[in-house]
């Protein structure tokens, strides 16, 4: 297996500022999701109104950090206000996902950078721990970048490892107790697909020449001037099958983030309604145990679907990006 090395491949050279570039545009469109406040108004004494708990509660953007009742707050307010323009009403502010995004990119840098300055160095990595974050980087850039791009996939791997990177941390974010995964939110994955749209033509665009690239797609069935027009109506399909594209790419993360998120909560619930002074102590015994062995199983199973879902959206990435850059083939 190729260790990645610094000196020898250019897309690690400007690795650090190809990341940065890309966590800002995705922050920018990121900032942009709007989000509800869930917050609800206070009794009389000044204590919460007793809330069911939701399935949907933990991948619901919102702007606080949800608790149990028992540990004090029901909640952790998240700073935002809200203002009035004409009829409409506007929240603004640090939601729940907004956190949690830059929580994740702020792992990929504290784990990452000082891993890139080793290498930089001419150091081999040292550790298990380096090696194994190591080998995520190798992997992306031999069995995904390099087959689906071709000779120049060098120059696109540092955005392909943030994309999988950032995507990965936003997963795994959802396994860990009063968090929540960002990426079973649509509008996260809306805008990583722009930054992917933008990347991918963009790409392709600074490689070519934008006229040369918007040429490139232009069928020619020489049929003279109506076949100038079905050259056109093809031409139009074939940009609309790349805009759909994009968009599956966002709806494939969100529904399969979504749905393992929303089972998991479920299943968590069913204590709770067991719990109910109507229902026998040995049935809420029976079911509490059921409830954890199923949410052991099925947290590991979303561990795994974790890195899958990054794995997939990385590789469908780097493959239509070699297709824009290589539209001969």
């Amino acid at each position: 297996m190729g260790r990645v090395s610094v000196d020898n491949d250019k897309g690690f050279r400007g690795g650090r500022a190809t990341a940065a570039i890309a966590l800002l545009l995705a922050g920018a469109l990121f900032a942009a999701a709007p989000a509800r406040a869930s917050e609800a108004a206070p009794e009389a004494d000044g204590a919460h109104p007793k809330k069911e708990p939701s399935a949907l509660e933990h991948v619901t953007d919102s702007y606080e950090i949800e608790l149990f009742k028992s540990f004090g707050p029901p909640h952790i307010p998240l700073p935002h206000t809200t203002f009035q323009v004409g009829r409409h009403e506007i929240t603004l502010g640090l939601s729940k996902f907004m956190l949690l995004e830059l929580l994740a990119a702020a792992l990929v840098a504290a784990f990452y950078v000082p891993l890139a300055r080793r290498l930089q160095s001419g150091d081999p990595a040292a550790g298990w721990q380096e090696n194994a974050r190591e080998v995520l980087l190798t992997f992306i850039r031999d069995e995904i970048a390099k087959p689906a791009i071709g000779h120049d996939a060098d120059r696109y791997v540092p955005f392909l490892w943030t994309m999988f990177l950032f995507i990965l941390f936003n997963n795994l974010l959802g396994l860990v107790p009063f968090c929540g995964s960002a990426t079973g939110n649509i509008y996260v994955t809306v805008g990583l697909a722009i930054c992917v749209f933008f990347a991918i033509h963009g790409s392709a665009a600074a490689k070519m020449g934008l006229g040369h690239y918007l040429k490139a797609t232009w069928p020619h069935f020489g049929l003279g001037i109506p076949g100038f027009f079905l050259e056109g109506f093809v031409y139009l399909i074939e940009w609309m099958g790349v805009l759909v594209r994009n968009l599956v790419l966002a709806v494939r993360l969100f529904a399969n983030m979504f749905a393992g998120h929303v089972v998991l909560a479920t299943v968590l619930i069913f204590i709770y309604i067991a719990g109910k002074p109507e229902v026998h102590p040995a049935l809420w015994g029976g079911i509490t145990v059921l409830s954890v062995l199923g949410q052991v199983a099925l947290s590991l199973l979303e561990l795994f679907i974790a890195f899958l879902q990054a794995y997939v959206f990385t590789f469908l990435t780097s493959l239509f990006m070699g297709m824009a850059l290589h539209p001969a083939h």
